[in-house]
């Protein structure tokens, strides 16, 4: 949906990275999505960036959404603020109103989130880089500092097109929709009748 209605809308080569529960991602090329051989492409979550670091359900140590989804960002901020009910939302709004607490932990997460970034764009080199998902919604609090972290990290690569997901909680069923109608147009038709 982000490719074809949303902030990639005529990118040939793209890369979809949303940050909620976990971190997930897509590869747009052409107007469609690679799914990859066994239908896992775009799992950029699990790209280990600590390596021994967090432990991960998927078995691995250390991945990318341990540190940069926004339910690590969230858990993260409970603990340091010592708020069991805070979240990544009131993480962002406590980095935005000066707390150097909350900026050493976000500061944490871009950089994880940049070195997963880098790793993926170095793999499979897009024009466009969206990022979307609920700690995308932070806004100039995130993508300025994880443009900079980005820039900082290129050394051969070309730097993509940062861009903030433009269809918000809308993408999913907007993307389940557009699959089906592509599906659809694929489906033989018939002339026969039956009686």
């Amino acid at each position: 949906a982000e490719g074809r209605a949303g902030a990639g809308r005529g990118a040939d080569r793209f890369l979809f990275v949303a940050l909620g529960t976990g971190i997930a991602g897509a590869i747009g090329l052409a107007g469609g999505v690679e799914a990859g051989a066994n239908g896992f492409a775009g799992e950029i979550g699990h790209i280990v960036v600590r390596p021994g670091g967090r432990p991960c359900p998927c078995g691995q140590t250390g991945c990318l959404e341990r540190y940069a989804s926004a339910a690590a960002v969230g858990t993260t901020w409970a603990e340091e603020s010592g708020r069991p009910d805070a979240d990544a939302a009131d993480c962002a709004r406590a980095v935005a109103a000066g707390d150097p607490d909350a900026a050493r932990v976000w500061t944490e997460a871009v950089e994880a989130l940049a070195d997963g970034l880098v790793t993926a764009l170095t793999l499979l080199d897009p024009g466009t880089l969206i990022v979307g998902g609920g700690l995308a919604e932070a806004g100039d609090v995130l993508f300025r500092p994880l443009g900079a972290a980005i820039e900082r990290r290129l050394t051969f690569q070309a730097a993509p097109v940062l861009l903030p997901a433009a269809l918000g909680d809308a993408a999913g069923c907007l993307g389940a929709a557009l699959l089906a109608q592509d599906l659809l147009q694929h489906i033989p038709q018939t002339t026969e009748v039956r009686t």
